[in-house]
């Protein structure tokens, strides 16, 4: 389950394995962004700001999940602590949004980082058309060289607000986007050192547990609860968010947020707090989770060219390759692609429903929005959605005219 020994691999060779890239999502809560106070400690905004552009400079792409709308919204309103119920947190998350993205921009702007205001909620991500349009935003984001910061859209996220299992002060929407994104890391910002044996408040014998490999309930019973009442989240959450991560092939660190310089630290390979290690690759586990919703029904049928184009090339499948459509399926479905001598060469997640394909095909990128009236982009299935099947291989000089 767990170690505090201190021989593992670095950080930095975890994450940039060559089957994901050098891509890093950072989670900051309630109670470091406030100081455990009532507004928000921009002097910290500033620090970890800091931090994040030095490691993009370093090559690093990277994703900030944050918390503090509430507290930044109670400020502005000069309320102690009201806004307790769901509709209070709403309103507060509503004034604060715009001054906490306000705060973000004027930090990051000035060192020629655009950032990305990016409101997200748990449902969005479980729904297979809302996950698409979330990947394919935050990856364009990431492409322009943009920063996005993501936060719980606690205007619309009632259902999260009144669960017993809601994000927990964005630990679980951290994970979850760590996966939408294809991070090799996620590194958890909290207010202590990592995970303990014991709670370190209360108990001076409690050891720090450097290494985990497994997420189990003698974990979860070391797991104690914050002591901030500012956040919803804590370390139970926190280990929650790590089984997500690992499972779906993510290493993830927990780490003092304020920890001198802990990020680039982090990637540098140091071995700050606990170490979360995926028992398989984020590449491996993809693969599983669109296999997982392959029917038999839905399929794109493509021509040599194509083929060549996915299987030598990484292409996307653009709608010029596309010869036949079988259906019906809906936009964010998983569709098989379909050589001519019927093999199935990959799987991946449709940026078009197949009545859409079904007009399309044949037909050059430019020419989608005048026939469809909207577009979602040149190709049909993505190559950042896209996975071939073990069949594809040979399937080139077979198939090419």
């Amino acid at each position: 389950m767990a170690s505090s020994g201190d021989s593992v691999p670095a950080i930095s060779s975890l994450a940039g394995a060559q089957d994901r890239p050098r891509r890093v999502v950072v989670k900051v809560g309630t109670t470091l962004l406030t100081g455990g106070h009532d507004m928000l400690d921009r002097d910290y905004m500033a620090v970890l700001a800091s931090q994040l552009i030095a490691t993009r400079r370093a090559g690093w792409e990277v994703v900030l999940v944050t918390s503090g709308a509430i507290a930044a919204g109670r400020a502005r309103l000069t309320l102690e602590r009201g806004g307790k119920d769901i509709s209070g947190k709403q309103m507060l998350a509503a004034v604060g949004q715009s001054l906490l993205m306000r705060d973000y921009d004027a930090l990051f702007s000035p060192q020629g980082t655009t950032v990305a205001q990016t409101l997200l909620t748990k449902r969005d991500l479980r729904s297979r058309v809302g996950y698409l349009n979330a990947r394919n935003t935050l990856l364009g984001l990431l492409d322009y060289g943009v920063l996005p910061i993501v936060n719980e859209n606690d205007v619309v996220a009632v259902d999260e607000l009144l669960s017993r299992d809601g994000f927990g002060d964005n630990d679980t929407l951290s994970a979850m986007v760590a996966s939408l994104v294809d991070a090799g890391l996620l590194i958890l910002l909290t207010d202590i050192e990592g995970l303990y044996t014991a709670d370190p408040r209360d108990d001076p014998a409690a050891r720090l547990v450097r290494d985990v490999y497994q997420v189990d309930k003698e974990l979860e019973r070391l797991a104690g609860e914050s002591s901030s009442d500012q956040g919803t989240g804590g370390m139970r959450t926190k280990l929650e968010a790590a089984r997500i991560a690992i499972t779906s092939g993510i290493t993830v660190q927990i780490a003092p947020g304020k920890a001198p310089n802990v990020v680039p630290r982090l990637l540098a390979g140091d071995h700050v707090g606990t170490r979360f290690h995926p028992a398989t690759s984020h590449a491996e586990a993809r693969q599983r989770w669109i296999l997982s919703a392959l029917g038999y029904h839905a399929a794109i049928h493509i021509d040599p060219g194509a083929v060549t184009a996915l299987v030598s090339r990484g292409r996307s499948l653009l709608p010029v390759g596309v010869r036949t459509v079988q259906g019906p399926f809906q936009r964010g479905e998983t569709v098989a692609i379909v050589g001519p001598d019927r093999t199935n060469l990959a799987c991946g997640l449709a940026s078009y429903a197949s009545d859409e394909i079904e007009r399309i095909k044949g037909q050059r990128s430019s020419r989608i929005a005048s026939v469809l009236g909207h577009t979602y982009g040149d190709a049909v299935v993505h190559r950042n959605n896209l996975v071939l099947l073990p069949e594809a291989t040979g399937s080139v000089s077979t198939e090419e005219e």
